[in-house]
């Protein structure tokens, strides 16, 4: 019983020679060419081919696209990356409401603003200002994130907004001023 496998297999296949029919080839294939009849699948199996590679070309382009859009090609600008950078509002829900008030205080001004050409370069300084508040703003919300919330920093926030909104009323009464200096020029 103990035997090699590859003798045993070995004898087996030298005894059997068994020998096909002739013509056998022949109809096997006949029969294969009627079950599988030729037909125009290579025209559609082309066009798959061709739109699957255009999508994948397409999407491999907007993959490396967006890869190298983010990428800063200009190393010797070091520039602060700060993301989720906390404000007011995520410090306490009270603080929120302070900085939504004043922001929306100051928005409110300056809308009701009327602009006139004789008044553009007085209304062309004040927002000068107010950016320069505004970076000054940026400026404390980084350090607000680097040191964490302190009562300096948080106070100083405050602080700035409620100069922003002094400087819009300070803006519309001067504006007030000259509108009713030009009415009494007008009206003499």
């Amino acid at each position: 019983m103990a035997q090699d496998l590859r003798n045993l297999f070995g004898e087996d296949h030298k005894e059997q020679h068994v020998k096909m029919s002739e013509g056998h080839e022949a109809r096997f294939l006949q029969k294969l060419d009627r079950e599988l009849p030729k037909g125009n699948k290579g025209r559609h199996f082309n066009f798959f081919n061709i739109a699957a590679s255009v999508i994948v070309l397409l999407g491999l382009s907007y993959g490396a696209f967006q890869f190298f859009q983010g990428t800063n090609v200009d190393t010797n600008e070091e520039q602060p990356v700060v993301t989720n950078l906390k404000t007011l509002g995520d410090v306490s829900p009270d603080l929120k409401k302070v900085e939504d008030f004043y922001l929306a205080s100051i928005n409110l001004e300056l809308s009701k603003v009327e602009l006139t050409p004789d008044t553009k370069e007085l209304f062309d300084g004040y927002v000068e200002r107010l950016k320069e508040l505004n970076e000054e703003y940026d400026r404390l919300t980084i350090e607000l994130n680097e040191n964490g919330p302190n009562e300096e920093t948080l106070n100083a926030l405050i602080d700035n907004l409620k100069f922003r909104l002094n400087l819009v009323m300070r803006l519309k009464e001067q504006l007030q001023e000259f509108s009713d200096d030009s009415f009494k020029e007008v009206s003499t």
